[in-house]
C-alpha cells in the first residue's frame, strides 16, 4: 500500500501512496504536534523520529543521525499501513463553523469572485496554471475544471478567470461546492503560505512615494474587484512607472482606462512632473 522513497536528505525517508490522503501539506513536531493525528502522534512518539510531514500522497518521516533507515524503515511501514487499515483518514475529524461560499463578479467578464467566510491566505498568490499550484493541491485541483485558466487568491477569496467561452452559470455552482467541501471537510486549519514575495531592492524616494500612494488610493478599490496591482519600477529617465496587474486585472477589458484613467493620472496628480506614464508588464 506505501512505497518506501529515498530523498537527498539521508535524514528523511519518504512513504508514499497510490491514493491522496489530504489536499494540504503538513508538518508535525513534538513542540507543533496538536493531537490531531493518532498515527502522527505515535511516529513522534518514537525517539528517534525528530518530525513528520504529510502531503497529498505521501509521508515523509526525519530521523536523528545515529539510527540509519534500513535498521527502521520496514516496520515503520508496517506502522503506518496498519493505521490505515482501520482508519479513514490520517486526521481526526473535528466540528466545524459553518463555511459560507457565494460569488462575486468583477468587471472582468471572464473573471469571478468566489468569496468565503474562511482566511486562505495572508497576501496574494497569481497562479497561472496547475504546475504553479503545484504545492498546493486545494488551488491545483481547480485546474482540473477544464473551464478554469487561472486562479488569483487573496485573503478569503479567490478570483478565478474562465475560458472565454465557458458560462459562468454551468461553472459557477460546481467551484462554490468544490471550495466549500473543501473547508467543510479539512479537518486541519492551513492557510497557504505567501510566495508572491518579490525581490527585495532598494528603491529611491520617488519609487516609494508612488508605493505609498498605490497601497493608499489605488488597491482598495482594485482588490474589491478582485485584482491586485503591484509595483515593479520607476525610470527616473523618462518618468516611466511600470506595475503588475493581477487577478481580474489582468486581461481585463477595462483594464487599460484603468491604467490611464486611474492609476496614471492619480500618480501624475500627486506627483507633478515626476510622472510621465504608467505601463503595465
Amino acid at each position: 500500500m506505501f512505497k518506501i522513497v529515498a530523498t537527498a536528505n539521508q535524514n528523511i525517508l519518504k512513504f508514499e501512496s497510490q491514493s491522496i490522503m489530504t489536499s494540504d501539506s503538513f508538518e508535525f513536531s513534538n513542540e507543533n504536534n496538536k493531537g490531531n493525528s493518532d498515527l502522527v502522534t505515535q511516529l513522534l512518539a518514537l525517539p528517534f523520529l525528530t518530525r513528520v510531514f504529510i502531503s497529498a500522497n505521501f509521508i515523509a518521516l526525519q530521523k536523528i543521525e545515529l539510527i540509519d533507515w534500513i535498521d527502521v524503515q520496514n516496520e515503520l511501514k508496517v506502522v503506518i499501513e496498519d493505521y490505515f487499515r482501520t482508519h479513514h483518514s490520517i486526521f481526526k475529524v473535528v466540528t466545524k463553523m459553518p463555511v459560507e461560499v457565494y460569488a462575486e463578479c468583477t468587471p472582468n467578464p471572464d473573471t469571478m469572485k468566489f468569496v468565503t467566510n474562511k482566511l486562505i491566505l495572508n497576501g496574494n498568490i497569481d497562479f497561472k496554471s496547475k504546475q504553479h499550484a503545484e504545492k498546493y493541491p486545494f488551488i491545483a485541483l481547480l485546474f482540473d475544471f477544464n473551464d478554469v485558466k487561472s486562479a488569483f487568491v487573496e485573503q478569503n477569496y479567490i478570483a478565478i478567470t474562465k475560458n472565454s467561452k465557458s458560462d459562468w452559470l454551468e461553472i459557477t455552482p460546481v467551484i462554490k461546492n468544490y471550495i466549500k467541501e473543501h473547508f467543510e471537510t479539512l479537518v486541519i486549519a492551513s492557510q497557504l503560505s505567501e510566495i508572491d514575495s518579490a525581490t527585495t531592492k532598494v528603491l529611491d524616494d520617488i519609487s516609494k512615494e508612488i508605493i505609498a500612494i498605490l497601497d493608499e488610493y489605488i488597491k482598495p478599490a482594485v482588490m474589491a474587484d478582485g485584482g491586485n496591482i503591484i509595483f515593479d519600477s520607476y525610470n527616473e529617465l523618462d518618468k516611466t512607472v511600470k506595475v503588475i496587474l493581477k487577478g481580474a486585472c489582468h486581461g481585463c477589458p477595462s483594464s487599460t482606462v484603468t491604467l490611464k484613467n486611474g492609476i496614471e493620472a492619480t500618480l501624475k496628480n500627486l506627483l507633478p512632473n515626476k510622472i510621465e506614464q504608467v505601463i503595465a508588464i
